[in-house]
């Protein structure tokens, strides 16, 4: 059996997550590589694997089949995904939400000018946590959704911290609220605020002689990250930070609360949950699952940008549909 040749875009936590995935499965294997570093400066896992600059990849087109795409959502992915699209199957993990829309008819149009499949938003929030949301009010159409995060690192408010005067480093955990779960749990429908639902937690290194209090004050009142949360501040050494902080744990709930029956008198409710040691190699797993429904959709004639909503589960899985049936329905 000829197996999925996987090109990789970038070599940070993602893509080295994406490469220990690929260990993980019989039916893909690591092509390539792709970097803006010097090629020659890094070394990956997987012996015999060729690293390129990502400036040469055109000339790498027919040893790929599928391209994942392991950049940032700020400023690679949109920029990246629809140059890439028009000459490559794709899958990325676009992750701003409100953006997503404009991100995916950008995409579309390049997937489908090059004949190409691209998957935009896989990893678990956009994700597994969209189809869990997706299914529940499906199913449960008299309800409400409640999303809970953490207790998790979040890479971006972290950055977003260590970006302020003063800050040499910085994690940042986003906590949820357990009464607000609770009641999330209950089958009452609360109406839950942003503040209600999660807090969060911050440990920083600061220089020697910096102002802590302009620095606490700066993280708490920052808008779009901390400033609708109640936020803790904890200045802490760099040893401390390097040994009890040095993973990128992360997780959630969605929870769906409906009701059903004649006068919607009975409870009902539908919870996912993860628990992740690490964001990044769960994200990546994700990415390779998604690459083979990219793949298979692709060599059925199908062209265009789709997200995880698209993608029946059957083209996720390397098992043949007999399989599934006889060992998963």
């Amino acid at each position: 059996m000829s197996k999925i040749r996987i090109g990789v875009v970038g070599y940070g936590n993602l893509g080295k997550g994406t490469e220990y995935a690929i260990k993980q499965t019989e039916d893909t294997e690591l092509a390539a590589v792709f970097t803006r570093r010097d090629p020659s400066t890094l070394k990956i896992l997987t012996e015999g694997v060729p690293v390129y600059s990502v400036n040469e990849i055109l000339d790498h087109k027919d040893e790929i089949d599928v391209l994942i795409l392991c950049g940032g959502s700020a400023t690679d992915l949109p920029k990246q995904t629809p140059e890439l699209a028009k000459f490559f199957n794709t899958v990325d993990s676009f992750d701003t939400h409100a953006k997503i829309p404009q991100h995916f008819a950008n995409v579309d149009a390049a997937a489908k000018e090059g004949g190409n499949v691209a998957l935009i938003s896989v990893g678990w929030d956009p994700g597994m946590f969209s189809l869990a949301r997706l299914y529940g009010s499906c199913v449960l159409p008299e309800g409400k959704d409640y999303t809970f995060w953490g207790r998790g690192v979040s890479q971006g408010h972290s950055d977003a911290i260590r970006r302020i005067e003063g800050v040499l480093d910085a994690r940042q955990y986003t906590v949820p609220v357990e009464s607000a779960v609770e009641s999330a749990r209950s089958g009452q429908n609360p109406e839950l605020t942003t503040r209600q639902k999660h807090t969060r937690e911050c440990y920083v290194v600061a220089e020697e002689g910096a102002d802590k209090a302009r620095i606490e004050q700066e993280i708490k009142t920052m808008p779009n990250y901390f400033a609708d949360y109640d936020t803790t501040v904890n200045f802490i050494s760099q040893e401390e930070l390097d040994r009890d902080h040095k993973g990128i744990p992360h997780g959630g709930f969605v929870i769906r609360s409906g009701h059903t029956g004649k006068n919607n008198e009975t409870s009902q409710i539908i919870e996912y949950r993860l628990k992740l040691g690490s964001n990044p190699e769960f994200t990546s797993s994700i990415l390779v699952a998604y690459a083979r429904a990219a793949y298979r959709l692709n060599k059925e004639g199908v062209a265009g940008c789709k997200t995880v909503f698209d993608i029946a589960p059957a083209y996720l899985s390397p098992k043949t549909g007999d399989e599934l049936r006889a060992s998963m329905l």
